[in-house]
């Protein structure tokens, strides 16, 4: 799969202004660009001028999705090795995602937006969902003690 994406820009500049290529690249350059851990919860749908619609499960991952959305633009374009994409428009669908993702999503009780992204990303890792369950437990009580120790604090 590697030597693939390091193939794309070459492809994408012999393909010249096809459209069905430039999708195609854009697909397969987006799990390389974002990760196997966000691959699942964000999927791209449709190129169309120059815009990328990648579809979300909620409005919390479309949320914590907008704040990183430069670096997802930089890194896919850096993976196609042309300035493609020049948008990414995030909608929520959760049926375009795959269906992997809801075995290994993170549990209800900890997926309100108090849990930073990163640590979702790292839970959504975790293949064992009794651990996982304890790991997003344990970070959202360190958050919220940290969180009320800063707020007395001031």
């Amino acid at each position: 799969m590697e030597s693939l994406i390091k193939t794309l820009p070459a492809i994408l500049s012999a393909a010249g202004p096809s459209a069905e290529v430039a999708e195609a690249a854009c697909f397969a350059a987006w799990k390389h660009a974002v990760g196997d851990a966000l691959s699942i919860h964000a999927v791209p749908l449709k190129l169309e001028n120059q815009t990328l619609i990648v579809a979300v499960a909620d409005n919390i991952w479309q949320r914590q999705l907008e704040q990183i959305r430069p670096q997802l633009l930089f890194r896919l374009n850096t993976v196609l090795g042309h300035s493609l994409v020049k948008l990414i428009e995030l909608s929520i669908d959760p049926q375009a995602l795959p269906k992997t993702r809801i075995s290994q999503s993170t549990p209800k009780q900890h997926s309100d937006s108090a849990v930073p992204f990163e640590l979702r990303a790292a839970a959504s890792e975790i293949q064992d969902a009794d651990l996982r369950r304890a790991f997003l437990g344990a970070a959202t009580s360190c958050i919220k003690r940290l969180e009320s120790n800063s707020q007395s604090e001031t």
